[in-house]
């Protein structure tokens, strides 16, 4: 009857091992090796080799798919003292991994050897259970809601739009979320705006909105700016924000937020509704058109109504507002293809989604070829129509 000593030889005799020296050379090489930590969470906890991610041996085989796509990278495993990292590596052989060695010694080893290592940064047992059902997503894991609880998101207006979208990017963890609204709750505004109430008509919409996501997640930190975007304060609220949701209702704003967007590079995912219709696409500075590629002038004011003369459906906003968040939180953990040069058209009347293909213009003044530093112009005269809008 064969011993769990003779099958770890055994196995041992049908994979490969890395030194920690050799390993230590790859890991600081031109192409390192997808590190992968097989032991259990609370011995990763204690200190682990700071490249390396974790997925614990039980789930090795569900998730390497996600963590390598291709069967053919580069995988080294690394457990306490090499035991497990020698059946998974074994295991993965046979799912078709051709590159798969284990790390002799395991993490022990590695220490004993001198070579760097780290307490890293994981989250609490409170945390875990709160974001379970993010944690079992291979492309989220702990190490991206770890991202998502650092980001942070710039939320321009906390309307019909603003209030879905930053109600689940709280939910989902996003760590900092700024609003700027300089309004106040108004009974015309329950209809859609779903994160005030009754009894907070009157309370500055910002002050709301802060009380209703931080009773949603208390790791959520929201910043108040109390205040309308202009040209003389959004080089400092907007800088150091990681994305920016735009839920504005007016073309000036538009515009400047694009302009400003394009100077500090900071994506946009924006929105806009109408009735039964709603807009959504990914402004990625230089990656993507701009506002401006599309909109190179703003339509005449007859044309483009706004919702308080034209109306809106009230859950358009929460349809619009909630794919604004999804798209948000794509851009924050680098997975699946934000909506960048592709413009979504939906229609709630027929419940029908349509895509178009957007492109860069090479004219474009501010993100094209021959684009010059970008300057601040006069927004509301440039959209009523103004021949020459002056730069200040």
């Amino acid at each position: 009857m064969t011993t769990y000593r003779e099958l770890l030889a055994q196995v041992k005799t049908e994979i490969e091992e890395i030194e920690a020296a050799a390993l230590a050379d790859e890991l600081d090489g031109a192409a390192p090796p997808l590190l992968i930590d097989v032991r259990e969470p609370d011995e990763y906890e204690q200190g682990a080799i700071p490249q390396a991610i974790l997925i614990p041996r039980g789930f090795l085989e569900s998730r390497i798919e996600a963590a390598a796509p291709d069967k053919d990278a580069r995988i080294v495993l690394s457990c306490a003292s090499g035991a497990r990292s020698a059946f998974g590596a074994k295991a993965l052989r046979e799912l078709g991994y051709t590159d798969v060695v284990s790390l002799a010694g395991g993490f022990s080893g590695w220490k004993q050897s001198g070579h760097p290592w780290a307490e890293p940064k994981v989250l609490d047992a409170e945390r875990r259970r709160r974001y379970s059902r993010h944690l079992v997503i291979p492309e989220v894991g702990e190490a991206g809601q770890l991202a998502l609880l650092g980001a942070k998101v710039l939320m321009i207006g906390a309307g019909g739009l603003g209030s879905p979208s930053s109600l689940y990017l709280a939910a989902a963890g996003v760590g900092t979320i700024g609003i700027i609204d300089d309004d106040v709750v108004d009974a015309s505004n329950l209809q859609r705006q779903v994160i005030h109430n009754t009894e907070r008509i009157g309370v500055p919409k910002a002050e709301s909105a802060r009380m209703t996501l931080t009773a949603l997640n208390p790791d959520v930190e929201v910043v108040q700016y109390r205040e309308r975007l202009t040209s003389g304060n959004i080089d400092e609220i907007i800088a150091g924000y990681d994305v920016v949701v735009d839920g504005t209702d007016n073309f000036p704003t538009r515009y400047l937020l694009n302009d400003a967007s394009v100077k500090h590079g900071i994506p946009v995912v924006h929105a806009s509704i109408f009735r039964f219709e709603g807009q959504l696409t990914v402004f990625k500075p230089h990656e993507g058109p701009c506002y401006r590629c599309l909109f190179p002038e703003p339509p005449p004011v007859e044309l483009a109504p706004s919702c308080a003369e034209g109306g809106v459906l009230g859950v358009l906003p929460g349809i619009m507002g909630t794919l604004q968040a999804t798209e948000a939180l794509k851009l924050l953990l680098g997975i699946g293809e934000p909506l960048v040069g592709r413009l979504l058209l939906a229609d709630a009347l027929d419940m029908s989604f349509h895509e178009v293909s957007l492109r860069r213009d090479p004219a474009c003044p501010v993100c094209g070829e021959h684009a010059g530093p970008i300057e601040y112009i006069d927004y509301d005269e440039f959209c009523a129509g103004g021949a020459h809008a002056t730069a200040h």
